[in-house]
């Protein structure tokens, strides 16, 4: 694990009012089914909560009908803080995305989640088991500029969407999509300024970015967080070698916060600084068979709250 930090009393009392969850990736990856796809969602649920969590996010497990849900929520005592939604916004008609993205958000605003998690996959290769990430601007597929012009204005709309709903899109910059780079991030958030951020500390970092910078940078726009970190061995030998997503995670690119190279403490003062009030969920998706889920997600969950005060 990371080197240990003495938590500061100051930014432990400045983040009393965020919640801390898990994503159910720790224990079963969404991407591929063959790292752990098949754990039960009791199993999950049950786990998170005996780790200390007082959330979750969507998983491929979970239903997507509300009252069921729900059920399977209020029997290990969790609530809903959001769920992934992928958007095809520069490929597909506005009215289809829009219709799917409206079912997306009944379904997190009946359970109480306040904040949709968007990531656009046109073109995405983070799904693809073989595909080699690029890392360089000329190693990648960017949007022409009218898909860039199509996917601006249909965010914009479904920003508005959410807001008529009472609730705030947050944008997940994710290795293997179109928004990876420094210079794409930077572009989109000037393009919308209606959107929020995911800062998602671990994909920053494996895209080569300081996620500290890009978190003074943005600290008004953060509207989530998740907490998980990088290795950088890993990291450096995924850009060398030319690797997959897939095989990335499999090797274990990703660990929890308070292991791996990501500056978590910086990270909670800069929030702490913005009065950030939401959600602080960890991640880690590696594969469950080597790194067990439980262990794991409990070692993380007392690192945010020995460093984070909640």
């Amino acid at each position: 694990m990371g080197s240990v930090v003495a938590p500061n009393p100051l930014m432990r009392a400045s983040l009393r009012h965020c919640l801390v969850g898990a994503n159910p990736i720790i224990w079963s990856n969404d991407d591929f089914d063959d790292l752990a796809g098949d754990v039960p969602l009791d199993t999950i649920l049950r786990e998170m909560r005996d780790a200390g969590y007082a959330g979750t996010e969507l998983g491929h497990a979970y239903p997507r009908s509300a009252d069921a849900l729900a059920g399977a929520l209020a029997r290990h005592h969790l609530r809903l803080a959001s769920g992934w939604h992928s958007t095809h916004l520069a490929e597909r008609p506005l009215a289809e995305e829009e219709k799917g993205f409206r079912s997306h958000l009944t379904l997190l605003k009946t359970l109480g989640a306040r904040v949709a998690i968007l990531a656009e996959c046109t073109r995405c290769i983070h799904g693809q088991r073989d595909a080699a990430l690029g890392f360089a601007e000329h190693d990648r597929s960017p949007l022409t500029e009218p898909e860039w012009m199509r996917f601006v204005a249909g965010l914009k709309h479904l920003a508005a969407v959410a807001a008529a709903e009472e609730m705030t899109i947050v944008y997940h910059h994710h290795m293997g999509t179109v928004i990876q780079t420094e210079r794409e991030l930077d572009r989109l958030l000037g393009a919308v300024p209606e959107l929020s951020l995911v800062l998602d500390a671990g994909h920053l970092a494996f895209a080569g970015l300081d996620p500290v910078a890009v978190a003074k940078r943005h600290a008004a726009r953060i509207g989530h967080v998740h907490l998980k970190s990088v290795r950088p061995q890993i990291v450096e030998r995924a850009r060398r070698e030319g690797w997959s997503f897939f095989r990335a995670v499999k090797e274990g690119v990703f660990t929890i916060p308070g292991d791996g190279a990501v500056d978590f403490p910086a990270l909670f003062q800069i929030l702490a600084a913005a009065d950030y009030r939401g959600w602080l969920v960890v991640e880690a998706e590696e594969d469950p068979v080597k790194v067990p889920a439980l262990p794991k997600a409990k070692t993380a969950r007392t690192y945010v709250r020995e460093h984070a005060g909640v």
